[in-house]
């Protein structure tokens, strides 16, 4: 599996548990069916190669993952995205019964938490993380906020500033 990983672009499902996407490489710390890579997330580097993959899931995972670590867990993310590939996240939107109903949700995401890893924002500035650009930033205040991130190059000029 290694071997492949290193010489395939590949889609990858982070937290996929048993539920994996269809075509997709399945990381997950818990050693259950439907996990090809088992691996704890907040334990950086991940086992994959330098740009492994072409398209990175989170699908509800980001908010059960330390609040602390979410800057290096997403420039692990970038390390490992091909240039232009796609990092898509789903999460319960923060506050919302979503998220208050399952306990060990740690952290939430509102419509602004993405701007923070975008040099197209002001709070890009705060932390500086690896720069991905905003593609898709959808959000129900009293549900769930998808955001698809693309990755940028490290010095691209940022030529779409939002207004």
């Amino acid at each position: 599996m290694r071997h492949l990983l290193d010489t395939t672009r590949i889609f990858l499902d982070v937290g996929c548990g048993s539920n994996k996407s269809s075509g997709a490489v399945g990381l997950d710390k818990r050693d259950i069916p439907g996990v090809d890579i088992v691996h704890d997330l907040e334990v950086i580097p991940w086992p994959l190669a330098d740009e492994s993959c072409r398209r990175v899931l989170m699908s509800h995972i980001i908010e059960h993952l330390k609040p602390w670590l979410i800057v290096d867990i997403l420039d692990e993310v970038w390390r490992i995205m091909e240039p232009d590939g796609q990092l898509m996240i789903a999460t319960p939107y923060a506050g919302s019964p979503r998220f208050w109903q399952d306990p060990t949700h740690i952290h939430g995401w509102m419509e602004a938490t993405p701007e923070y890893f975008d040099p197209g924002y002001p709070l890009y500035d705060i932390y500086r993380p690896k720069p991905w650009k905003i593609e898709e930033n959808i959000w129900h205040s009293h549900g769930d906020m998808e955001v698809i991130f693309s990755k940028r190059k490290l010095y691209e000029p940022i030529k779409d500033l939002p207004i």
